[in-house]
């Protein structure tokens, strides 16, 4: 027999450690390890992590081995491993039908549980008795199960198992917008139950679908079968969420110990470097003790203060434990593992040394790693007034097996048993390595050869969809409906992955089918589901911020291959020509740069060799899956017109199962023409006189339904809108609608009883080829009849009115018709594919959105994810049924989800968007720049092509100017609405930098001395004053839901010089306070001038002093309550007064004063500088032009002052606020001015 070496010897200390530490805790029918001898339970996470130490040794063992006894000692540890992690495995299972209810749900009720019977692997607790829902345990499982079968353990047996790993794939991958209870199972700090957005499970499950994505869970014995696939798009959505988080851990905890886990062993999961080392020192600064880590400022577990006989903290409660809270020597051992990893020797031994400190000796002189340490009771004045100076008591369980687990595992690395690559077989610790240069493949396909020789004419040489043949091109919308079918198992009652759109990373991969090579082309392209992919410089911008995607986000080996179809919707109207953008885009992606990306245009045939392939088997004609089974439940979306792409050289007898399959998804109602051609001369004589507003179409209505004229609801207007006939008003004061039944006589077609003669109508529709009649009649039928009802027309049945307002949204697409196309879309009542998505991507950046115009009740918050049909229905309420503003916030929210994803700088210090105001402030920024009444912007606002809406958007979030142009190109449409287009203006101070700066004092005085003499100067100054006073109705009417402020023109004519400085504050302001934007640090300064007194009040609402008791500074859930408190103030520009006059405020809470006395009246400071600017103005004789707003009583120029300078609103406010609190300040000798 040999003889023991030194590390032989080591070792088997470390293992007789682990025997009596953790292993003496397993049981041996099922091999979970209970908490403890008093506490029976099993939990997911602790079990996970208290097994590691048994498989690093295991490890450390058949590494180390010196003799054959030491071989089955690494065996049998393993194993040990396999029994824990299977009888984890069999606790799910039994719950397979929550996994299968949650991917639907993601409700609390339908998680698996947190904790299990350690005999029986049966549940403890009820449902709702336990915050089970976990994401991060349920993650951990699927992370280790994926490393330690890559590190050899064979751990899943059967291909059952496999479709239940699967679907916990699917369970996991919406972690990024579910709110769960997180690490410490108790959810938002208050511990009262609520769940929310927490960043370790966000983390968890980013590194959990990484590291599972791809792997064979039978290790080297398996097949195709045994693969787990993932789709990228959800990883990258949990990446860009943590991104947006830390080093925040949640709404409700600034900072969080346990993000350790995430951003280093085991998880790895953020990529950034510099965010890692953040969030490393945020917690070593705010939570590092002399015996480890505090878990969350304010945890009140297990500390003196707590009281033991209730879960739940009162808010106010929570300052007690300030101070005091408990720290946890587990993290520690993180911190140890971290420097292992990153190299840090230091840190390790540092660590190491403190760590040694602070574990308590057993019997034996074996190492125990308590839960954590507290502040004796007597002690507790003393911690408060001296932080970390009392000595501590270990209290809790000991050992803790998760601490326990870690010292050792820790232990083996530091002492060299282990190399970091060994507990990291998948090599996630290289996450933060830097990435080589993406370059994206672009291959642009013609539909039809006569698309194909139209490009040849431009000299583009490209293939058209037969050409690649045995390629096949598909829609991304089939990639969803294939995807379906993943993970199905009809042993155990699995539906597979819901029915979800899948983003540009899925669909820039090459799929193997039943060995046929598809490509999907992205979903953007495809019309079907919403009007955006109508509009082709919309397509373009998209393709743009696709590929820009693309390069920062693509992580797969091999290149990411766009397939990019050309349709014959991209030609000119008349179909003779490629559309001007779409041509310029194919000449740009040939340059080799197209918006910041790399990329590289070719042949579908050149790529095949350095794209990413991935092999879906499970459709395979030997799997049990049928394709057909649900072609009757409907599962694809009902309303897509006939859309896939035309593969000439398929003949339907060689069909296959998967070919007819796919052709009965792409088929569906072909749209056969009904309506009349249109006549294409704008002249024509409408057949309804010119004179016919929606009023009298109303009126007919209401008598159609027997209603009395004055009843009529409000939710009827917005007629499609066109130059005669206009109602919807954004910007203006609502006007009463239908005072007086009016007297014109219609040519509307009676019956007898003189109600609406609908089968006359149909009559005049075959003969109507104007688009706007068409759309009348048709909407008079919808609204009389439903959208059901069949008009016969032409004598054929089954025509209903449906079926022909979804032609005429097609005829009105290839108009470009946008006002109608809007309209339409919402009587329709298209979904928008990616808007519930669209909604999670702003709620999971920490951006609420409010819909609807203010104030509440009529404006709706959402603050967390929404089914699509229950966000689309409150959508719909918000807006009051006013279909045109329903289909506008839709769009709306689609765009704030681009930019929030492409440029989440947009969004700094705006927590709740608010989606009314920014539409009424877009039809109100139109007004001024077209110089128009409210009705005419609203109108050109709904006719605003796509992009153009999306950069009018980007231009109001940026603050940046924009020019607006009337378009002078004639349009061949039926409609006389203006065609506008958006445009930038050149940075006349507009950037931060400037707008204060001395550049644009000078660019000033340069415009001053070329465009005027000293007395034009006068002149156009006094006419400006004079027409902002006399400025029109809508400044005198405002309502608390219209934005106050100036007409760019009155009644005489008179233009104000918007070119000139005038109005720009009053923009500004106007702008920020409808986006909610405010300075940066602001909310932490709120919370410093809270603790000085009792409270603010907001325009009669306070903001209490107590709300510091519960939240700490950084808290996201402290800047929202603030927020709600200033969103009571309608009036955008008020706001921002008021949050200049709170800017000043705070300055007081840095100075030595301990309190500065009672509640604070925001607004009373707000009307007092008011009153000073008014008596300066007047002073300077100025008295007949001060016009005030009447909702607030704020003087117009006030709004409009510049905030510094000698007139500027911070002077005023500064003097208000020392009056306001001038005996409350301490008497000095100085006095004020």
């Amino acid at each position: 027999m040999r003889s023991r070496s030194n590390s032989g010897v080591r070792l088997d200390g470390y293992a007789r450690l682990v025997q009596q530490t953790i292993l003496c805790y397993q049981n041996p029918v099922t091999g979970l390890l209970s908490a403890s001898h008093e506490q029976k339970d099993a939990w997911v996470r602790d079990n996970i992590y208290s097994i590691l130490a048994v498989w690093g040794l295991g490890m450390a063992y058949r590494k180390n081995a010196d003799r054959d006894e030491d071989k089955a000692k690494a065996y049998e540890l393993e194993q040990n491993v396999v029994k824990l992690m299977r009888g984890l495995l069999q606790c799910m299972m039994r719950q397979v039908d929550k996994v299968e209810k949650f991917k639907h749900t993601q409700s609390t009720r339908d998680s698996l549980h947190a904790k299990y019977n350690t005999a029986t692997c049966s549940t403890v607790v009820g449902d709702d008795q336990w915050g089970h829902l976990q994401v991060d345990a349920t993650s951990l499982f699927l992370l280790f199960l994926a490393q330690m079968t890559a590190s050899g353990l064979r751990i899943i047996f059967t291909l059952d198992e496999v479709a239940f790993i699967q679907n916990l794939v699917f369970y996991i991958e919406a972690a990024y917008k579910v709110a769960d209870y997180g690490m410490w199972e108790r959810g938002d700090k208050t511990n009262q139950g609520i769940p929310e957005l927490n960043a370790s499970s966000v983390g968890m499950a980013k590194a959990a679908l990484e590291a599972i994505d791809e792997l064979d869970l039978f290790g080297a014995h398996g097949g195709r079968k045994s693969v787990i696939h993932v789709l990228p798009d959800d990883v990258e959505h949990c990446q860009s969420i943590l991104f947006s988080m830390l080093p925040r851990a949640s709404t409700s905890k600034e900072i969080d110990a346990g993000l350790l886990s995430i951003i280093s062993f085991p998880a790895f999961a953020v990529e950034d470097v510099n965010l890692v080392n953040l969030t490393k020192n945020e917690i070593i600064s705010k939570l590092q003790g002399r015996y480890g880590c505090c878990r969350f400022l304010r945890d009140g577990y297990k500390t003196p203060r707590e009281d033991p006989n209730r879960l739940h903290y009162d808010p106010a409660e929570l300052k007690l434990f300030e101070n005091i809270e408990c720290e946890w020597p587990v993290f520690w051992t993180y911190f140890i593992i971290d420097g292992v990893f990153t190299g840090d020797a230091v840190q390790v031994q540092e660590y190491r040394e403190a760590l040694e400190g602070i574990v308590i000796r057993g019997k034996n002189g074996i190492h125990l790693v308590p839960e954590l340490y507290a502040i004796p009771p007597n002690k507790v004045d003393e911690e408060y007034k001296n932080p970390h100076t009392v000595d501590r008591v270990p209290l809790g369980k000991l050992p803790h097996l998760w601490g326990q687990s870690l010292y050792i595992l820790s232990s083996l690395l530091a002492e060299g048993f282990l190399a970091t690559g060994e507990i990291d077989p998948l090599n996630r610790r290289f996450s933060t390595s830097i990435k080589p240069d993406v370059v994206v493949q672009v291959t642009v396909l013609a539909e039809n050869n006569h698309i194909k020789d139209l490009l040849r004419k431009h000299g583009v040489n490209v293939q058209s969809i037969a050409d690649i043949h045995p390629i096949r091109v598909q829609p991304g919308r089939i990639l969803s409906h294939i995807y379906a079918k993943l993970g199905r198992n009809k042993n155990m009652k699995l539906s597979g992955r819901p029915y979800r759109h899948i983003g540009v990373l899925g669909t820039s991969k090459l799929y193997v089918i039943r060995n046929q090579i598809f490509t999907f082309t992205p979903q953007f392209t495809d019309q079907h589901h919403f009007y955006l992919a109508l509009d082709n410089e919309m397509i373009v911008e998209m393709l743009r911020i696709e590929l820009a995607y693309l390069c920062t986000c693509w992580r797969m080996t091999g290149r990411p291959t766009l397939t990019f179809p050309i349709t014959h919707t991209m030609l000119t109207n008349d179909g003779s020509d490629i559309h001007s953008a779409v041509l310029s885009t194919i000449r740009k992606l040939e340059d080799g740069y197209f918006g910041g990306a790399r990329v590289k245009l070719g042949s579908l045939s050149e790529f095949l060799t350095t794209s990413f392939y991935t092999y879906l088997t499970f459709l395979d004609p030997d799997c049990d899956e049928k394709l057909f089974d649900d072609a009757s439940e409907g599962s694809f979306s009902p309303d897509s017109d006939l859309g896939g792409y035309l593969e000439d050289t398929y003949n339907q007898e060689g069909e296959d199962e998967l070919d007819q399959y796919i052709n009965h998804l792409l088929q569906s109602t072909s749209l056969k023409c009904y309506l009349p051609p249109l006549c294409k001369k704008t002249e024509d004589s409408h057949v309804f006189s010119a004179i016919h507003s929606t009023r009298d179409i109303l009126s007919v209505m209401a008598k159609a339904k027997g209603l009395e004229i004055p009843f009529v609801p409000m939710t009827l207007p917005t007629k499609v809108l066109s130059a005669h006939r206009k109602s919807l008003n954004l910007v203006d004061s609502p006007q009463p609608l239908l005072k007086k039944a009016p007297d014109e006589d219609f040519l509307w077609p009676r019956d007898d009883h003189g109600d609406v003669d609908c089968e006359k109508l149909v009559e005049q529709l075959k003969d109507c080829a104007n688009l706007q009649d068409q759309a009348d009649i048709l909407y008079i039928l919808y609204v009389i009849k439903g959208p059901s009802w069949d008009t016969n027309l032409s004598g054929q049945h089954g025509v209903t009115v449906h079926s022909l307002l979804s032609e005429l949204y097609g005829k009105a697409g290839l108009n470009q018709e946008w006002g109608l196309i809007r309209y339409i879309s919402g009587l329709l009542r298209k979904k928008v594919e990616v808007l519930a998505e669209a909604c999670t991507d702003l709620l999971s950046h920490q951006k609420q959105l409010t819909v609807g115009l203010p104030p509440e009740p009529r404006e709706k918050t959402i603050s967390a994810p929404l089914p699509p049909e229950e966000l689309t229905k409150l959508i719909y309420e918000a807006s009051g049924q006013d279909i045109s503003i329903a289909v506008l916030t839709q769009e709306i929210v689609v765009y704030l989800a681009m930019y929030v994803r492409a440029q989440p700088s947009l969004f700094v210090e705006m927590l709740r968007l608010r989606i009314g105001l920014i539409i009424q402030v877009m039809a109100t920024e139109l007004a001024r720049s077209l110089n128009c009444s409210g009705e005419e912007a609203s109108e050109s606002l709904m006719n605003l092509s796509p992009y153009d809406m999306k950069n009018l958007l980007h231009h109001i979030l940026s603050g940046k100017e924009f020019g607006v142009e009337r378009s002078m190109r004639p349009i061949h449409s039926s409609t006389s609405s203006p065609a506008i287009s958006i445009h930038e203006v050149g940075h006349t101070g507009v950037t931060k930098t400037e707008r204060s700066g001395i550049n644009r004092l000078r660019s000033e005085m340069k415009q001053m001395t070329r465009r005027f003499s000293a007395d034009d100067q006068l002149f156009s100054v006094s006419q400006a004053v004079s027409s902002s006073a006399h400025s029109s109705k809508f400044a005198r009417s405002s309502t608390p839901s219209s934005p106050t402020g100036t007409s760019s023109s009155d009644s005489g004519g008179h233009h104000i010089g918007w070119g000139e400085r005038q109005g720009q504050w009053l923009r500004r302001r106007r702008l920020d306070g409808a986006i909610n934007r405010v300075p940066v640090g602001f909310y932490q300064r709120v919370w410093k001038i809270l603790q000085k007194c009792h409270g603010l009040s907001i325009d009669g609402y306070v903001l209490p002093s107590s709300t510091t008791r519960e939240m700490t500074p950084q808290e996201i859930k402290f800047a929202v309550h603030v927020e709600a408190v200033l969103n009571r103030v309608p009036q955008p520009e008020y706001r921002q007064l008021l949050v200049e006059a709170i800017m000043v405020l705070t300055l007081l809470s840095d100075t030595d004063m301990n309190s500065i006395g009672g509640i604070i009246h925001v607004d009373q400071i707000v009307q007092m500088a008011n009153q000073l600017f008014l008596q300066d103005q007047m002073s300077l004789g100025a008295t007949d032009t001060l016009e005030k707003d009447q909702a607030t009583g704020i003087c117009h120029f006030f709004y409009d002052s510049a905030p510094s300078g000698a007139y500027g609103t911070m002077t005023y406010l500064t003097k208000a606020v020392a009056s306001h609190l001038q005996e409350l300040l301490p008497n000095s000798g100085c006095q004020m001015q």
